[in-house]
């Protein structure tokens, strides 16, 4: 069997029709802010990408703040927040499950002077909303958060989490990072009572570089870089428009039998967990596998180095990865599964397999069986 790629919370292949809808959005070489014809054709492209993604979230396009992806959607919604609301109050608060963008970016605004305090998850990786509820005061401004974990698949309550921070005090802002959620889950934003969210393309068969920042009108945030007023002089800078286009294609492809392209992914994970249990012992990091996303799944074999395991199904053409891409190579244990409390050894043997509509039912099988297979002969070298 040829390669099969089982790394999609990495980055997704790009759909044919995002390809051919790119190609021809590149021939429309024009600047979009440019008042001449050229110009105008370019600016096309990028609105009807805009009303498509706005559409997708039942949102107004106006709320469409396109990006260059979701580390600078989050690094916008999460400093130009904090910043923008200051002078209310420096108290922030998040997780310690979050993806690096917003992790990172959480930590450098701490050696910045403001006060961020972490939330508190249970073993599956579900934020503890009682302990919360302790934490929100009158100093804070912002509470952000990842909706579905880009390594457990762990999905968060939006609606009960923003619940209760507003009626707490309706002026907090609540942050969701969507990556992960994008495609996989309904989202609604606006439903949510949440003031901003991020996207990213190349989770669902979109480019590379190009993501987008939901942000809830009337919201105010500040601005990263100074240029231009592209994207309501909240994003400055000649817009991408080859990948915005690629983007909303990517969004409408995916919106076309939706329910179907999600009943698969939970399918193929179902499978694969199913053949992997009957033939070798495995553990499940994160929820089970009814509650979590439904194109992942992290888990951990008896005696087994994720690094080892990897490298042996990388032999047989089959892709996955030990966690985020973004941290993958610095040989640190995962920050979401030590939070989750597990024990080194389960956190040392976690490989992360995460499914796309592109795969194939024969695939997930003989992925399973390959998998079974390097897994026994490994454990033979280490019992």
């Amino acid at each position: 069997m040829e390669e099969i790629y089982l790394d999609n919370c990495s980055t997704t292949p790009l759909f044919t029709e995002v390809m051919e809808a790119m190609y021809k959005a590149q021939l429309q070489y024009g600047n979009p802010s440019s008042l001449h014809f050229k110009g105008i054709q370019a600016e096309k492209y990028v609105e009807e990408a805009r009303k498509i993604i706005a559409g997708a979230l039942k949102a107004s396009p106006e709320e469409i703040i396109f990006t260059s992806g979701g580390t600078e959607a989050n690094n916008l919604a999460i400093k130009g927040l904090a910043y923008r609301h200051y002078r209310k109050g420096s108290h922030l608060i998040t997780t310690p499950v979050e993806h690096p963008s917003a992790l990172n970016t959480f930590q450098q605004l701490q050696q910045e002077g403001f006060s961020v305090s972490y939330m508190r998850i249970d073993q599956d990786g579900y934020i503890d909303l009682d302990y919360l509820k302790t934490m929100l005061s009158n100093n804070t401004t912002l509470v952000s958060f990842i909706h579905v974990n880009n390594e457990t698949g762990t999905i968060q309550n939006i609606k009960n989490i923003c619940r209760m921070v507003k009626d707490f005090n309706p002026n907090i802002l609540v942050h969701a990072d969507g990556v992960q959620a994008l495609g996989k889950i309904p989202l609604r934003p606006g439903q949510y009572n949440l003031d901003a969210l991020t996207i990213s393309a190349h989770k669902i068969h979109g480019p590379k570089g190009t993501g987008a920042l939901w942000i809830k009108n009337g919201v105010l945030l500040q601005p990263l870089f100074q240029g231009g007023n592209q994207e309501n002089n909240l994003r400055p800078g000649t817009e991408n428009v080859a990948g915005i286009t690629g983007f909303g294609k990517a969004v409408s492809e995916y919106i076309n039998s939706y329910a179907g392209k999600v009943a698969n992914l939970h399918r193929f994970k179902h499978l694969f967990f199913q053949e992997l249990k009957e033939k070798v012992e495995v553990y499940i990091n994160g929820p089970e596998l009814k509650q979590g996303a439904p194109h992942i799944i992290n888990l951990s074999f008896p005696g087994i180095k994720s690094e080892v395991l990897i490298r042996s199904l990388e032999e047989q053409g089959i892709y996955s990865s030990p966690g985020s891409a973004c941290h993958s190579r610095n040989n640190q244990p995962s920050h979401v599964l030590v939070s989750l409390g597990l024990n080194k050894e389960r956190i040392d043997g976690a490989v992360r397999f995460s499914f796309s509509v592109l795969n194939t039912e024969e695939e997930i099988e003989y992925s399973a069986k390959q998998v079974a297979h390097c897994v026994k002969d490994l454990q033979k070298l280490v019992f």
